[in-house]
Formats: C-alpha cells, sequence, structure tokens
C-alpha cells in the first residue's frame, strides 16, 4: 500500500462522531455568545451593550443547551484517554504531553490578546467610542481554556480511576459536589431542605471553589467511560437525558439559578463556583450524545464526511478565539449602515429580526 493509501486509510478509520460533536459544540457557543451580546445604541453611536439574560429571564432556560463546556471536556477526555493510557503504559511522563497542549493553546491566545491589546491602543488614541461598551465581552470567553488544561492535566488519574472503578468513580464525584453544596446550604430542617439551593449560593464559603474541580473532572471521568464502553445505547441515552430535565426541574424547585452559564463571582450563580445544579446540564447533553450515537455516526461514515469533520475540528480553537472580536467591525458596520443591531427588549416590535441582522453582522 503505497503512502497516500495509508493516509486515505487512516482518515477513514478515523471516528467522525466526536468530531461531529466539537463542531456542533463549537457553533452553539459562537451562535449563542453572538445572540446574548445587546449593542446599545442612541443617536448612531454605541453607548452601552447589554447581556441577554441581565434583559430577558426567560433567556435562563435556554442556558441549559448552550452551555456546552461539559460536552467539550467530555468528548475531549474521550478521544485523549486512549492515548494517555498507552503513554502510560509505556512509562512516557503526562507533563510532556500536556505541555505541549498548553503551548498549542498559548500561542494562538497570546496571538489574540496581542491584537486586542492593538485595538485598545488604538481607541484609547482615536476616542473611538466602539471598543469601550465591548471590551469585556472580548475576553469573557477565555476561561474555558483554563478549564480545559486544568482537567487535562488530572487525566492520568481519570484514566487510572476509570479502569480501578469504572463508573464508581463517577458516582463518588457526584457525591463529592453534593457534599460541597451540602456544606454550603447547611440544613438545618425541612424548609431549608425546599430552599436548598438558594442557601447554596447564598453562602460564599472559599470551600464552595472546590467544586471548580470537582465539577469540570466529572464529565471528563464520565468522557473516559464512554470511550471504553461502560454505557451505551438509546435507552441509556433517553434515560440519562429525562434524567438530566428532571435534575435541572428539581434544581430550580429548591432554588438554584435558572442560568448555567454566567453570574457574579460568588454570588446568585451556578458557575463561579459551579453547583450541583450543573450537572443537570451534563446528564442531559451526555444523554443526546448517547441517544444519536449510532445513528449519526453511521450517517457521517456513509457520506464520508470524517475529513471535513476532522478539517472544522482542526480550526475549532482559532474560531474560539476570534468569533467575539468580530463583534467590533459588526458594531462598526452596523452603526454606519444604520441597520437594527440594538432592537430594544425581548417582546419589542422588530427585536429577533435585529438579532438575525446583527448575527449576520457577527458572522
Amino acid at each position: 500500500m503505497s503512502d497516500s493509501e495509508h493516509k486515505h486509510a487512516a482518515k477513514e478509520d478515523r471516528d467522525p462522531y466526536p468530531d461531529a460533536l466539537r463542531a456542533l459544540a463549537l457553533l452553539i457557543v459562537v451562535l449563542g455568545h453572538w445572540a446574548a451580546t445587546l449593542p446599545r445604541v442612541e443617536n448612531g453611536i454605541l453607548v452601552d451593550t447589554d447581556h441577554i439574560l441581565d434583559a430577558w429571564a426567560p433567556a435562563g432556560l435556554y442556558t441549559w443547551l448552550v452551555q456546552v463546556v461539559p460536552l467539550f471536556v467530555f468528548v475531549s477526555a474521550a478521544v485523549s484517554s486512549q492515548g494517555v493510557q498507552q503513554r502510560l503504559e509505556r512509562g512516557e511522563p503526562h507533563l510532556h504531553w500536556w505541555a505541549g497542549r498548553a503551548l498549542g493553546l498559548a500561542r494562538p491566545t497570546v496571538t489574540y490578546l496581542v491584537v486586542l491589546t492593538g485595538f485598545v491602543l488604538t481607541a484609547f488614541f482615536t476616542r473611538d467610542g466602539v471598543l469601550g461598551p465591548l471590551n469585556h465581552s472580548l475576553t469573557v470567553h477565555l476561561w474555558f481554556l483554563l478549564i480545559l488544561l486544568g482537567v487535562q492535566l488530572l487525566l492520568p488519574f481519570c484514566v487510572w480511576a476509570d479502569r480501578r472503578w469504572g463508573l464508581k468513580a463517577v458516582v463518588g464525584l457526584i457525591l463529592l459536589i453534593a457534599a460541597v453544596d451540602l456544606l454550603r446550604a447547611r440544613p438545618t430542617g425541612a424548609a431549608d431542605l425546599l430552599a436548598f439551593g438558594a442557601r447554596v449560593t447564598d453562602t460564599h464559603d472559599y470551600f464552595g471553589w472546590i467544586n471548580i474541580v470537582l465539577a469540570w473532572v466529572l464529565p471528563q471521568q464520565l468522557g473516559i467511560a464512554w470511550w471504553h464502553g461502560r454505557f451505551f445505547g438509546r435507552r441509556t441515552g433517553l434515560g440519562l437525558l429525562l434524567l438530566g430535565f428532571a435534575w435541572l426541574g428539581l434544581a430550580v424547585a429548591v432554588g438554584y439559578p435558572v442560568s448555567m452559564v454566567n453570574g457574579n463571582v460568588g454570588g446568585d450563580t451556578n458557575l463561579l463556583p459551579p453547583t450541583l445544579a450543573l450537572l443537570g446540564v451534563m446528564w442531559v447533553q451526555v444523554g443526546l450524545v448517547v441517544l444519536f450515537e449510532t445513528p449519526v455516526r453511521n450517517f457521517l461514515k456513509r457520506q464520508h464526511m470524517g475529513s471535513w469533520m476532522a478539517m472544522f475540528g482542526a480550526l475549532g480553537l482559532q474560531l474560539y478565539l476570534w468569533h467575539k472580536l468580530a463583534e467590533l467591525p459588526a458594531t462598526w458596520l452596523g452603526v454606519r449602515l444604520g441597520w437594527p443591531i440594538d432592537a430594544g427588549m425581548p417582546g419589542e416590535p422588530g427585536f429577533w429580526i435585529g438579532r438575525l441582522e446583527w448575527i449576520g453582522l457577527c458572522a
């Protein structure tokens, strides 16, 4: 077999399903971020930006679908676990691999920050009114890269835990996350249990930040278990999906915030630090992954879309880094063309048309 045939065979052997999952998650993130930014224009000048969660309470329900960090961690762990296991068996240090991943993320990230700094300096000297209201929006997405690197540092331990305990390692992490929330809430009676979530987010003990490790290691542990066939099938997927929505509904009923994406540090948030409620999003996403695994994988293979999914995945980091910067030229063009990028508030006439035009400008 020639070298070109070997390469073609390797491409065909690559499982397109994880690449497709990452591509879908990336598309959700990009469109979700753009849709969440609400420019405010007065007299042809950008004066401020709002977040859709602050302007429209029902948007919190949509975050149950657009908070895809658990899916990214789940898939990344799944496809990396076999290589980690092989390196451990050969006695190769995990830190070498991890440092390579860190450098691979650092180079384009530093480039993005350098370019963004150039925009900041230009805006400062020219007194341009576009950058100021958008500056926080242009860097808020970088936290995910730190989370991803942090949990990947623990991949060898997670692989070992999966081989040692299987799904019991997942159960153990869930119990630890619940224990942290329990210590934050400190319920003393039935009435406290009915407001359990509210008591958790009202308490800002430092040990609550333990969950920033546990809550993001959990989808990693689950991804490794899935990749090694510890759970599969449509019934399992449907069960996890139903569990996720029931979990989220119960969490909101006992006082956890509805939104699963943003919030003030140490405030009324499921994210900073993560709470038990955030796990509901993970169950929903993993349920969908397992439910549609066989038909989607077969479709991708029949259509020979593996190379396309892999190519999109290779461009994923660049798209993730730079998609927020697109809001700068989108705002500039929207203001000068007189497009309704400021379409008022949700529920007002023309709001959703304005959202579509804003997303089109960003794209």
